[in-house]
């Protein structure tokens, strides 16, 4: 990478610019340090949330087959089948946009995640206990599947996130304003010369 200093002339307001925009860069690089950070603790509250609900996730799963395989072995697996077929109406799912620190995440809504006995076709009399069990046990487990991909989603939209602030953090804080600082010292030295060699002009002029 090219030096800073090679490419700035040494003059004094060089220099007032030079160190305006060192304080402009290092107001951001704070402002930068701030937002990581935050969005790091963003990430590991929702992180410690997701794996909560993973685990939810999975016990759901397997009540969820358990009641499906016990409706299947009483009622029949032509009957639960006709029960899934009759159903009208099935999940929809929509997603949209939040903001989390200036962070576009995606946020996910749906409609039908869940019914009733009342909702479904079969009615509260002509449905079956065991059948009614499994529907309500996949209903959960649909709402808990739309939430993980949710949190998901935007853990992973944040870590990237995070990795990108990361990098102009650290471009910030070894390369950028340490050229600057060393182009700021490069110009005060060389003034400094500048101001000798004109001030020893002088004598030998005054002495002649």
């Amino acid at each position: 990478m090219r030096n800073l200093a090679l490419d700035i002339k040494p003059t004094r307001s060089e220099l007032i610019n030079l160190k305006r925009r060192i304080k402009q860069t290092s107001s951001g690089y704070n402002l930068l340090k701030m937002k990581r950070d935050g969005l790091f603790f963003e990430f590991r509250t929702l992180l410690a949330e997701m794996i909560k609900a993973r685990e939810e996730l999975v016990g759901t799963y397997r009540d969820a087959l358990k009641s499906i395989a016990l409706a299947s072995s009483i009622e029949g697996g032509l009957a639960v089948k006709s029960a899934a077929i009759a159903a009208t109406s099935g999940p929809e799912v929509m997603v949209s946009r939040r903001n989390i620190m200036g962070v576009v995440v995606p946020k996910v809504d749906g409609t039908n995640l869940t019914t009733t006995v009342e909702t479904r076709p079969t009615g509260i009399i002509g449905g079956s206990p065991y059948i009614d069990e499994s529907a309500d046990a996949y209903s959960i487990l649909i709402s808990k599947i739309v939430k993980a991909a949710e949190m998901e989603a935007t853990l992973k939209r944040l870590l990237e996130e995070i990795e990108a602030t990361k990098r102009r953090v650290n471009a910030l804080e070894f390369v950028v304003i340490p050229e600057m600082k060393e182009a700021q010292s490069f110009i005060q030295l060389r003034l400094e010369e500048m101001e000798r060699e004109e001030t020893f002009r002088l004598k030998r002029f005054k002495n002649k």
